[in-house]
């Protein structure tokens, strides 16, 4: 790239900065009547608005779920992680927290608190904070994030201009003392200099207030009415409690100062209004402006600010050392921004202490002058410290304390892994191996008593081939947004909405036991343990995971004692599934064939000869008939009774399928409730005994090792086929490579889990 058009590429880059520049008011007004949305806005309104903008509405994983309560997931990387120095993951629960509080704020009634997120060391407190005001700033730089403050371009020769220069010069003499070896006359054509060079005088609003706060209040509802067009925007404005600030707040004291004197010197409103401007208020957490970081270290500060150099020249224009007083305090500073506390200990417990006045009247005291202070507060505490707040009732409604605690979506630890140490450690794990791992993590900071669990799985011992005696498996899924598909039908309707908020509040306790392992002690660990086991011929497989976690069990006492033997089983069960799921391959074709031939034939009595109406074909009907079909139909003949399950077909496809459905709603025999229950029930046996007679065959193992070498094609093209098949879907549908695939396949077999769970495990 040329000099030339590097120069002209920045200069475009630097004239959005026009953008910045004060405006007119007839020109602010313009923009409220086009934007309303974007320029009536305060700090609660805009972070709620900056919250939407990164992170979105989220996605909702069962849209058709009538007992949907809102639990969604959000994809926070645009807020915490990208452009970042180090990443913040959030996982689901504290994800839906802040944009609950978020949009909490769009309703106006979250105002007045202290917001104190409260986790314990290690949860990455710190790292949300940096982040979210990093982006926040970031936002506010964007068009779609920019508020407007008034400045004052006070035109000297409209109310009658300077006065003497000897006197200014007089005035100013304590301030700027004499120059040494120069004479009164130098110095005076300085000031003269200086004063000329702030013609007209800007001062900006030191509490940063919004320019349409201008208008009295007594006028402002009139004012706007006619101003706005967008009748849908003026429904909320004049009806939400949102918009109440728009219609009650005052002017800072300066501002109004100005105002009414600045009115009673010139001839008419229109005079004033042409000396206020709007501009960009400038969020800058570097400089204290809008945005007020303090540690706990940071020295308390309670000396009002006042310049000395503004004051002196409004005396002097305005003829009345009285009328406007430049005094304001550090709070104006962050007045419609963010005031942030960055851990309560030390000199911010007294922060803390002296805030609590003005977030319950929105008052601040200076000298004699009071201040409007509407900041949103925020403080970072660890739960050691909620002596500090809890020790002052009063202050008790006045904070919303938002738990941060560790991750306890096991999908976000894994995240957190890869961040730390890249996406390729996958490239070393079997499937689902890594995210057990997390799970592990995960079980030491879920507490093991849940009166939600227990009030609505009355049985937990209906589950122990899925999940530990706590239900903590279960619980983790729940925090994920998943609700697992082993749970019966019973228990999958009585999760209703109930229910679901009341284990979504139970994320609010788990996570905060500094006992457990913690977000930097999780890295440690699995730096650890990838260390010892990533060296490995090998993929890790979860032996490797039970076993290093079972020598450190003095280690990891946090961690339930049957957990990891549940989650092994889990596993299990789960590749078990996944391995039949993808030998299974059946002719639907045949299959439905089977269920019209059985059909038809269960209302005849064995030793029948017939032709079947729906498939065309002569059928001798026997028990034999009625055995092979009902083999396939039957999950367990030793205990259900196959004549009776014969019976009860007859009755169903009797009474309801060939008199109503096929005689009054005139439905294909294939698209009757009877036959699609017998085609499910046969397709999902026919899955569920796919391994019974490959399982036992030494050959079928042999061929499995042997699968991609010259060896393989020596072995019987039966075999052969279902090896294929079977290496071809895991691949396909379950992200195995070659290499996973045949690994865990023999650990299916070697350690005979078929047998594990029965011939016949439900799945």
């Amino acid at each position: 790239m040329s000099v030339e058009k590097a120069l002209s590429e920045l200069n475009s880059k630097l004239s959005e900065k026009e953008l910045r520049l004060p405006v007119s008011f007839d020109d602010f007004l313009d923009y409220a009547q086009r934007s309303p949305n974007n320029v009536l806005r305060n700090i609660f309104q805009l972070f709620s608005d900056m919250i939407d903008f990164y992170i979105g509405k989220g996605e909702d994983d069962n849209p058709e779920d009538p007992e949907f309560v809102n639990f969604v997931k959000y994809d926070c990387s645009r807020l915490f992680v990208e452009g970042t120095d180090t990443p913040f993951l959030a996982d689901r629960p504290f994800a839906n927290r802040l944009v609950n509080l978020a949009r909490s704020f769009r309703t106006g009634a979250q105002r007045n608190k202290i917001y104190i997120f409260e986790g314990p060391t290690g949860s990455g407190k710190s790292t949300f904070l940096n982040n979210l005001l990093k982006k926040f700033e970031e936002y506010t730089d964007r068009p779609e994030g920019f508020t407007y403050e008034i400045v004052w371009r006070i035109d000297k020769e409209r109310i009658g201009g300077f006065g003497n220069w000897q006197d200014v010069f007089d005035r100013y003499q304590d301030l700027r003392g004499h120059h040494s070896g120069e004479g009164e006359g130098s110095v005076v054509e300085e000031i003269q200099q200086f004063l000329t060079s702030m013609e007209p005088l800007e001062v900006g609003c030191p509490s940063h207030d919004n320019p349409i706060l201008i208008i009295p209040k007594a006028y402002r509802r009139n004012f706007l009415d006619h101003l706005i067009t967008d009748e849908a925007f003026k429904e909320r404005l004049f009806n939400r409690k949102e918009y109440e600030w728009v219609f009650k707040e005052d002017l800072c004291t300066i501002c109004s100062s100005l105002y009414h004197t600045l009115l009673d010197k010139l001839e008419s409103p229109s005079e004033l209004f042409r000396m206020i401007y709007a501009r960009k208020y400038q969020f800058n957490r570097r400089l204290g402006e809008g945005i007020s970081v303090f540690n706990p270290g940071d020295s308390l500060k309670k000396e009002p600010i006042h310049n000395p150099v503004i004051q002196k020249i409004l005396n002097n224009l305005l003829k009345n050392s009285n009328a406007v007083y430049y005094l304001h305090s550090s709070l104006a500073r962050t007045n419609n921004g963010i005031f942030a506390i960055m851990d309560v200990k030390s000199h911010n417990k007294d922060r803390i202490m002296n805030l609590h006045g003005i977030i319950s009247d929105s008052v601040h005291k200076v000298e004699h002058i009071e201040e409007h202070i509407n900041s949103l507060f925020i403080a970072l505490m660890n739960p050691e410290d909620k002596d500090v707040v809890e020790s002052v009732k009063s202050l008790g409604d006045r904070i919303m304390r938002i738990p941060i605690p560790y991750v306890l979506d096991y999908r976000t630890e894994v995240e957190i892994y890869h961040n730390k140490f890249g996406r390729e450690v996958d490239n070393r794990f079997l499937p689902r191996v890594l995210e057990n791992f997390a799970r592990v993590v995960i079980s030491s900071r879920i507490n093991t008593s849940s009166g939600t669990l227990k009030e609505w799985i009355k049985d937990p011992k209906v589950y122990e081939q899925y999940c530990d005696k706590d239900l903590l498996l279960l619980k983790m899924e729940l925090y994920s947004g998943h609700i697992p598909t082993w749970l019966s039908e019973e228990d999958r309707k009585s999760f209703d909405a109930r229910r679901r908020r009341s284990i979504i509040a139970e994320s609010e306790k788990d996570g905060l036991d500094e006992g457990c392992i913690s977000g930097r002690k999780s890295i440690e660990i699995f730096n650890e343990f990838f260390s010892k086991y990533a060296k490995e011929g090998s993929l890790i497989d979860m032996g490797r995971v039970h076993r290093f976690f079972h020598e450190r069990k003095d280690q990891f006492r946090t961690i339930p004692e049957d957990f990891l033997d549940s989650l092994v089983r889990l596993y299990d069960f789960n590749i078990l599934q996944e391995v039949k799921e993808s030998l299974y391959s059946y002719n639907e074709k045949e299959i439905a064939k089977d269920g019209m031939k059985y059909l038809f034939a269960v209302n005849f009595e064995p030793g029948s000869h017939l032709k079947s109406v729906y498939t065309g074909m002569d059928l001798e009907v026997t028990e034999e008939f009625f055995r092979k079909i009902e083999e396939r139909l039957i999950r367990d003949t030793s205990r259900e009774d196959p004549l009776q399950f014969r019976q009860y077909v007859q009755k169903e496809y009797a009474s309801k399928t060939l008199t109503y459905e096929m005689g009054v709603e005139k439905k294909h025999i294939r698209n009757t409730a009877l036959f699609r229950l017998l085609l499910e029930k046969y397709q999902y046996n026919l899955k569920e005994t796919v391994l019974n007679p490959l399982i036992d065959n030494d050959n079928f193992r042999s061929a499995i090792k042997d699968y991609g070498t010259p060896s393989f094609n020596s072995y019987d093209k039966n075999i052969t086929r279902d090896v294929q098949l079977l290496m071809k879907n895991l691949k396909k549908n379950y992200q195995y490579t070659d290499e996973g695939a045949k690994q865990v396949c023999i650990y299916i077999i070697d350690n005979r889990i078929l047998e594990k769970f029965g011939r016949n495990a439900a799945g």
